[in-house]
Parts: structure tokens; sequence; C-alpha cells
């Protein structure tokens, strides 16, 4: 899954960036209110964490723009303010969620989860695909019992294209979802890590699971 942070105080940004991606998300920051709106509007998100004061255009700003644009990804406003007003304000913005500073990241997590789900994007600590089965809480893989060792990029790759068992994916796609925007999808990195991934979950059973769909991407099937 893929977040955009605005966020405008550096150490504050890359903390919450390291984190996310240690559990598995894929993420884009920026650090002011243009940046993130051109963002915002013109990739694809499924969450954005937003800070309220930033530069050049502020958060609430920033949101109220986005659902006029029609723009109705799940957002979940930070702040150091903490006055009942201001959350309002937020939230009759176009939040789904509001978080003080300073937070537990165990809270922002929780918070993060629950605003997906309501959105129906699943979240599940556990995914199959055949005998091909991903623990997102241990980071351990297995195929008929076998446990399977796989790089952070490649357990990134894996966990994208088996929840969406059975769909074609597309290289920008994944470029968009398993790696950040600067990565470009018509470089090779993508066809190498689907390769390297290809033996690992595949070189020693019977039945491969990824299909390559000429002129279309991807796909993994049960």
């Amino acid at each position: 899954m893929r977040i955009l942070v605005i966020e405008d105080e550096k150490h504050i940004a890359s903390f919450i960036k390291q984190g996310l991606k240690e559990e598995g998300y894929a993420v884009d920051v920026a650090y002011d209110g243009e940046k993130g709106y051109f963002l915002a509007g013109t990739e694809s998100y499924d969450l954005i964490v937003l800070d309220i004061m930033i530069p050049k255009i502020d958060g609430v700003t920033v949101c109220k723009y986005l659902r006029n644009d029609k723009v109705n990804t799940p957002i979940l406003f930070l702040t150091a303010k903490d006055e009942i007003d201001d959350k309002v304000t937020g939230l009759d913005a176009g939040a789904e969620g509001y978080l003080t500073k300073p937070f537990s990241f165990d809270e922002f997590l929780a918070r993060i989860r629950a605003m997906l789900r309501s959105k129906g994007i699943l979240v599940s600590t556990r995914i199959q695909v055949a005998d091909l089965v991903m623990d997102l809480l241990t980071h351990k893989v297995t195929r008929s019992g076998q446990e399977i060792t796989l790089t952070e990029r490649e357990f990134l790759l894996l966990e994208y294209l088996m929840r969406r068992d059975g769909q074609v994916v597309s290289r920008d796609n994944i470029s968009e979802h398993v790696w950040d925007i600067q990565v470009d999808a018509t470089s090779n990195m993508i066809d190498v890590h689907i390769h390297e991934l290809r033996n690992k979950i595949e070189r020693g059973f019977k039945k491969d699971l990824i299909a390559t769909v000429r002129g279309r991407g991807y796909m993994i099937k049960s």
C-alpha cells in the first residue's frame, strides 16, 4: 500500500517514513503543501498523512482543495495543536482522522489500519495464494511449509502481487506501490526483482505461480 506523508519537519517526516516502510508500506514525502497537493492530485495513494502547519499551503486548505478536486483518498491530520476547534476544522475540511503530536507510533499505525479498513482496504496479517503463505507480522514466507528467505523489496513485491491474486498488475502499478515515485518503471529493476522472486518461490516446486502477461504486466495466480 502506498502512503503520502506531507510534513515540513524533516526529522519527523523521516521517522514516519522509515517506520511505515518497515511495516511494508511504500512511502512518498512532501515537505510543503504545494508539493503535497500536486502529488496527491497526480499520483495514486491509499492514504495521506497531512500535517496542518505546513508552508506554502496549509494542511486544512490542501485537504479542502483535494476534496473539491474529487480526490477521496483517506486523510489523517497530524498537528501539534490540540484545541477542539482545530480538530473540528480539520474534520470538517474532509479528513477522516486526527492525531495530535507527540504520538506513539503504535497508535499511529493503529489509526492507519483502522482508516484503511473503513475504506474497504484489506489489512490482514496473513495472505495465502495456493500453497504460498505470507505472515505480515513475522515477515515469514513459506511454500508447502518450506521457509523462503526474501529481501525487503522482494517481500514487498510479493505482498503486492499476492493481495491481487488473479489480477494483472502493470509495471507502472508495481513501480507506484512497491517503489517510491522516483523509480523509473521503464528500467529493468522490476524485471530483475520478478526474476529473483520467481527463482525463490518456484524453483523446486511443480507449479509456477507468477505469470508474465505479455504487453500488460504480471500476475500471481492460485
